[in-house]
């Protein structure tokens, strides 16, 4: 079990509430944009913004060695869940959509388990559980009326599409910058989503009004630069399920953000959602008390070795 540091746990409010509050303002600004103009737009504009503030480090791309590591990184965390998630609002109220995206934490913990080794432990099994039920607590009040089956279908899409995006940065972290992979994996995706979207939208639609021009704006500075270093930093400091369960609060900041300052109700639902993830986050967290006697005998079984 790894202890978060007091700088780790600040990254983690941060970012916490840079996701929590984005749901809201990027569905304010779908209304007066196309879709994937508008998510190319943002994660391509984020890229190139970081880029500028590493130019200093540019020998560390390497990009003959890295350009695969980089195009894919591209296509699961910048073409397919930006892609995948802008589309997916038009379909489902924001706070709902963003609720079953994050199943993320579920799939990055089985994800981490198969393929990077990490200790799936009965604690963090029940505490993953125990956090997606507290997002569904969360939403209950929203699941009422006609649900979109293609929304969900997208929103778990995007889900899924992050979650590997998260374990591959994981992986190849020992292989390549990764304030780079950051950088690159969203201004190439960027690109594509942007021409994607030039050739099946249309530009003239785009209404440049002040609710689009700050949805754009959020996303380009804090919702890619600032998030997503933050993200793959404490992602690749730590274990990929433990910083993903803190995730499970985005949701949480997405409502109780309508409750003070939209008016909306707190209810019991929400009280219970947010007792859930606390559990949660500390179950993943858990940390394993090692016995004396075990300790003794791992000592004496190194030594052996040696």
């Amino acid at each position: 079990m790894r202890r978060f540091s007091l700088k780790s746990t600040a990254a983690i409010t941060l970012l916490v509430l840079i996701w929590g509050l984005s749901w809201g303002i990027y569905k304010m600004s779908l209304s007066h944009t196309p879709p994937l103009l508008f998510a190319g737009m943002r994660a391509l504009f984020g890229g190139l913004l970081l880029s500028v503030f590493l130019l200093p480090t540019w020998k560390k791309i390497k990009w003959r060695e890295n350009w695969s590591k980089y195009c894919i990184s591209a296509l699961f965390n910048a073409v397919f869940f930006y892609g995948i998630q802008t589309v997916g609002l038009i379909y489902l109220p924001g706070g709902l959509f963003s609720v079953l995206v994050y199943f993320q934490p579920v799939l990055i913990g089985l994800f981490a388990w198969a393929w990077l080794g990490e200790q799936m432990s009965r604690m963090k099994v029940i505490g993953l559980i125990v956090g997606f039920i507290g997002i569904l607590a969360i939403s209950a009040d929203g699941l009422t009326g006609q649900l979109s089956t293609l929304g969900v279908i997208l929103a778990l899409l995007t889900a899924a599409s992050w979650a590997l995006g998260t374990i591959y940065v994981k992986k190849e972290s020992g292989k390549v910058d990764p304030m780079w992979m950051v950088a690159l994996q969203f201004t190439i995706g960027g690109a594509i989503l942007t021409s994607i979207g030039t050739g099946l939208e249309n530009w003239a639609d785009i209404v440049w009004n002040k609710e689009y021009l700050f949805g754009l704006g959020f996303g380009v500075t804090f919702g890619i630069p600032v998030a997503f270093v933050l993200y793959f930093k404490l992602i690749n400091s730590g274990e990929a399920s433990q910083v993903a369960s803190f995730t499970f609060l985005v949701p949480l900041i997405a409502v109780l953000t309508g409750t003070m300052f939209m008016n909306e109700p707190f209810t019991f639902s929400l009280l219970a959602g947010l007792i859930l993830i606390v559990l949660s986050i500390y179950f993943v967290n858990y940390p394993k008390v090692v016995r004396k006697s075990q300790l003794v005998e791992r000592t004496m079984q190194k030594t052996a070795i040696k």
